[in-house]
């Protein structure tokens, strides 16, 4: 295949990675605790965590599995857990001890939790007591035999760990009462799993590491599966993309998304092979105390989304924050827009890096360089080993410039959808593409472009409109906070666009927004529905607007 988008790659980066180098993320796990075993792995809520002490933890939590929960290779074990420490014990151990981790977002209501769980199979789950109600509610319904809980402050030192689990539950009281017979705390677990010996399981690419469930907004979440070879694959083509900005046991990463989220997890991984520190951010959306750890943290790269970025621009207290050592901001999950871009360079002095994928290809597919300069509105190229087209609804490539559905192809791309043959055979074309459902073009030099999830296009008298251009333009407007278009039924042309704002500006008025808009959009993309709100947008827990939320929600507004 003719791939020109290799003359964009800055230099040292190569057109294929080697996938044999590690044949399991066990094998990357051993290969960094050894290498960088004294430098700080996870720093936690003032706490950090070596790589050596990772490699004890979680050597005895493998082998607490092993023994003492009597779990065997291929059993599920359910992550509930935002960032701490607890996640990287649990996460390494439950893979060193051969199992399959299923990322489950804390936040979910019983329904979802109770879907996810009995969908996985899961026997087994680390449940944060903070969110052990909703587990309560529904573990008669599911597999889940072997339950730990844990505390915030489980494994900070012992006067901080008393301090912080008493004021969480006792001051704040942040923790809903809950019952759960039989449940094991993780602290007694590790202490016990440091008494057994640990057995060696022999992993390769064919085996399972994650079930992990995609994100559910549009039908019910399903879990794709991505194996070792996929996560070392891509943990190996991000760690080559990101080479010519980074050095090896020097970084320290802040990870303010949460880890059960592959773009997250992918990442961290990726850093954890170059044996950098990555700081882990409990709660984002405490902007106060975020920024906080911003100004104690000597960071050399971030990872977020488009939303992260705009809510720390628009915080008072990040211009105290010390960006001179940043030397990469990676933003992914969503489209970077334009004036958020150009704010971050104009406030940190380096660019917003935009990434695009899928939970189904682990995720990173196509990127742009991080040696660019500037915004260019485009997602970038594929990353090593990896191939991309654009196909028309016959599975056809189209002509350059032309918009169709993204497929991708590459050793990353998931095994399938779990237990859903079908969904998983409708998911590739005969020739071995992975269609994304996202539309996008790509130029005769081989960079991709975003246009917009295929669902969520909008056709206006059988014109497309792509609500990511809309929601652009609105947030370019210095009054608009944040902006989410949608399509909604319109006798004369079919659909038409709403948006929903929310106002930086309260005094901003629907005239002035859509003077603004025509300025930019031709005429069928403008908003025929104006909808101010007072409160954020519903978004996904790492920030995507939820625009089933908005298009379900009275429409609201002025009609034009």
């Amino acid at each position: 295949m003719h791939k020109p988008w290799l003359a964009q790659y800055p230099p040292g980066v190569p057109a294929e990675i080697d996938c044999t180098r590690w044949a399991s993320l066990k094998d990357l796990l051993a290969f960094s605790c050894e290498r960088f075993a004294e430098r700080p792995a996870f720093g936690s809520m003032g706490t950090v965590m070596s790589y050596r002490q990772l490699d004890a933890a979680s050597r005895a939590f493998a082998a607490w599995l092993q023994h003492k929960a009597g779990l065997r290779r291929g059993d599920r074990v359910a992550l509930m857990l935002p960032n701490l420490l607890q996640y990287p014990v649990a996460l390494f151990g439950a893979l060193r001890a051969g199992m399959v981790v299923v990322n489950v977002n804390p936040l979910y209501t019983p329904r979802e939790l109770a879907h996810q769980l009995a969908d996985a199979g899961a026997t087994a789950i680390v449940v944060l007591e903070n969110f052990a109600h909703t587990l309560d509610q529904v573990i008669a319904s599911t597999a889940v035999r072997v339950v730990l809980t844990t505390q915030v402050g489980d494994l900070l030192p012992t006067p901080r760990r008393l301090l912080t689990n008493a004021v969480v539950k006792h001051v704040k009281k942040m923790v809903p009462p809950w019952r759960l017979p039989g449940a094991v705390d993780l602290r007694r677990a590790l202490a016990e799993g440091r008494t057994q010996r640990l057995d060696d399981v022999a992993l390769g690419h064919e085996d399972l590491a994650f079930l992990q469930y995609t994100g559910g907004t549009t039908g019910v979440a399903k879990g794709a599966m991505l194996s070792h070879g996929n996560m070392v694959a891509n943990v190996l083509q991000v760690g080559a993309w990101v080479a010519p900005q980074l050095n090896e046991g020097e970084e320290t990463v802040v990870l303010p998304l949460p880890l059960y989220h592959v773009f997250a997890l992918t990442g961290c991984l990726s850093f954890f092979s170059k044996g950098a520190q990555a700081v882990l951010v409990a709660n984002p959306r405490d902007l106060p105390g975020f920024i906080r750890i911003l100004r104690q943290t000597p960071f050399t790269a971030i990872i977020g989304v488009n939303t992260l970025f705009r809510a720390l621009l628009d915080a008072p207290g990040f211009a105290g924050v010390d960006l001179r050592p940043l030397k990469l901001a990676v933003a992914g999950g969503m489209a970077v827009q334009q004036v958020v871009a150009q704010r971050w360079m104009q406030r940190a002095g380096v660019p917003l890096v935009e990434g695009y994928g899928l939970t189904e290809s682990a995720p990173v597919a196509i990127a742009n360089p991080v040696t660019i300069q500037a915004w260019s509105g485009q997602i970038g190229v594929p990353l090593p080993s990896t191939e991309a087209v654009i196909l028309d609804d016959a599975d056809q490539p189209v002509a350059a410039d032309q918009v169709g559905e993204i497929a991708l192809r590459g050793p990353q791309l998931m095994k399938g959808y779990w237990k859903r043959p079908e969904e998983t055979a409708a998911a590739f074309t005969a020739t071995g593409w992975m269609r994304t459902g996202d539309m996008g073009s790509m130029d005769e030099r081989g960079g991709f472009r975003l246009t917009d999830r295929k669902k969520d296009m909008i056709v206006v008298s059988g014109f497309k409109v792509f609500p990511n251009e809309v929601e652009d333009v609105l947030t370019l407007h210095p009054g608009v906070l944040e902006a989410g278009a949608v399509g909604i039924t319109d006798d004369r042309s079919g659909e038409a666009v709403k948006v929903v704002v929310v106002r930086k500006d309260p005094a901003l008025t629907e005239a002035e927004l859509l003077a603004h808009c025509r300025q930019h959009l031709t005429g069928y993309k403008l908003p025929r529905v104006i909808e101010f709100r007072t409160e954020p947008l519903p978004k996904t827990s790492v920030g995507k607007i939820l625009r089933r939320e908005l298009r379900d929600s009275p429409p609201a507004g002025t009609i034009r």
